[in-house]
């Protein structure tokens, strides 16, 4: 009966990052770095509000677009952490997830031989979805500018089929993040295309040094600009699936249709969090990020120290580390950690082919598993 199935999803794979995952799932005494998953609790007043929405019961269907309280608090939000505006009545949805929130923008825009534009290395997130709308992903490598989409490198990829670029920044996999000129240049060199920018700032919280800019913050990009955003790294709230969509809203008017057939509306319950956490938790992030930024600092030296050439994140809390030099594939090296060193990584390749060369550990786990799960790569590495 395989006949049935939609042949654009016998084309698309499991995630790498989960298959790798669930590779060495159940094995003993592993140390894993593997999933971006924060190692912190929800702060605990965004609890307390989601317990009290239960015994409210506030647990029935709310607007599409999520409960207006929650796309105020989100409006004011994105106004004073990031100077952009967007009306709640018509430009904010939110999701069940950003995860969903990308699905959906890309389903309303594309069609049949759109070409998408992704740097990458890149978080597989995209190109399954990219690929059941029958459109075509194109992988622009950055590995020689830092993981940094450039303006040169976009002007040479732009085509008369190019519908949207992608700027997943601060990055997963590599934490690379665009400074105020290299946004500008990229900005530029859009302003008079016809060409839909999603920028996915799902990190935006977590930038190391000085704030977050969104592209939708220059001269003519907030009206061609899709910006994901969401509460899974910034509040520790990975399963209460909260993401934020913001357009303008002659694009998010279509998205909504999307969104609607597709989940009706996020959780109840999980929106009244997010309102807490949109409303009470402004600084919530803060410590965590101080904490992220420890740990990829300790990482990075270390890494560096055993000879492993590695990029100094400027934000989330991966560190992309390049083992070219060994001669190894990335999946080979990760399955030889796994089984010889009792050490779980990310091989580079589940992030495109360019990240084939790479192994990518998640610094959102204790600092007391990072210096054990260095200290073995680190006794492994002595004996190759």
């Amino acid at each position: 009966m395989t006949m049935n199935i939609n042949p654009k999803v016998k084309e698309i794979e499991i995630s790498g990052i989960r298959k790798f995952f669930n590779m060495i799932s159940g094995k003993d005494n592993i140390v894993s770095l593997t999933l971006g998953q924060p190692n912190f609790d929800t702060p605990q007043h965004i609890k307390d509000a989601a317990i009290k929405a239960i015994n409210n019961n506030t647990t029935r269907y709310t607007h599409n677009a999520g409960f207006m309280e929650l796309r105020e608090a989100t409006s004011n939000w994105m106004k004073k952490k990031y100077q952009l505006s967007y009306q709640a009545e018509d430009e904010i949805i939110i999701t069940a997830g950003s995860s969903e929130a990308i699905d959906i923008a890309l389903r309303a825009l594309l069609t049949t031989g759109d070409e998408v534009i992704l740097p990458a290395p890149v978080y597989p997130g995209y190109e399954p979805v990219i690929t059941m709308c029958g459109a075509k992903t194109v992988l622009v490598d950055t590995t020689e500018t830092n993981f940094k989409l450039t303006a040169t490198q976009l002007t040479k990829h732009l085509t008369k089929n190019t519908k949207v670029v992608i700027l997943p920044y601060p990055s997963n996999p590599t934490g690379a993040i665009l400074t105020e000129q290299e946004l500008k240049d990229l900005a530029q060199c859009l302003k008079d295309k016809d060409v839909v920018i999603i920028a996915d700032e799902l990190y935006s919280e977590l930038v190391f040094e000085g704030n977050h800019k969104s592209i939708a913050n220059y001269e003519n990009m907030r009206e061609k600009t899709i910006i994901i955003n969401g509460l899974s790294k910034s509040h520790a709230m990975t399963g209460w699936r909260v993401g934020i969509l913001l357009a303008p809203s002659y694009l998010a008017n279509q998205i909504l249709k999307v969104h609607q057939y597709n989940v009706t509306c996020a959780s109840s319950v999980s929106q009244i969090a997010a309102l807490e956490a949109l409303t009470n938790g402004y600084e919530d992030a803060y410590p965590m990020r101080d904490s992220y930024y420890e740990r990829i600092e300790y990482t990075w030296k270390r890494l560096n120290d055993m000879g492993l050439k590695t990029h100094k994140p400027g934000g989330a809390f991966y560190i992309f580390t390049s083992i070219k030099h060994l001669g190894v594939k990335s999946f080979d090296m990760a399955l030889r950690l796994v089984e010889e060193a009792g050490v779980a990584l990310i091989p580079g390749d589940a992030f495109s082919q360019y990240g084939e060369g790479y192994l990518r550990i998640s610094c959102a786990v204790s600092m007391e598993s990072l210096v054990e799960g260095l200290n073995r790569i680190e006794e492994f590495l002595s004996k190759l």
